[in-house]
């Protein structure tokens, strides 16, 4: 199975609290276990996935990037 989130970065982090809604959760820990099998890393858990989801994302944001060029 091939997902957009590759391995993930062992890196120091910047504690931020959010709240989600429960339905977001519950994907996002689906999410873990199906990365964890994708990569043959152990999971990681939903809440490290959230860093490489949003810096993926905002990679991939054309009209993100365009706005940092300017």
């Amino acid at each position: 199975m091939m997902l957009k989130l590759g391995p993930i970065a062992d890196d120091r982090p910047v504690k931020v609290t959010i709240e989600i809604p429960a339905q977001v959760y519950r994907d996002l820990s689906a999410y873990a276990e199906a990365h964890a099998n994708a990569t043959g890393q152990a999971s990681i858990g939903p809440a490290k996935l959230i860093v490489p989801m949003l810096s993926h994302f905002m990679e991939s944001d054309r009209g993100f990037a365009r706005l940092r060029r300017t």
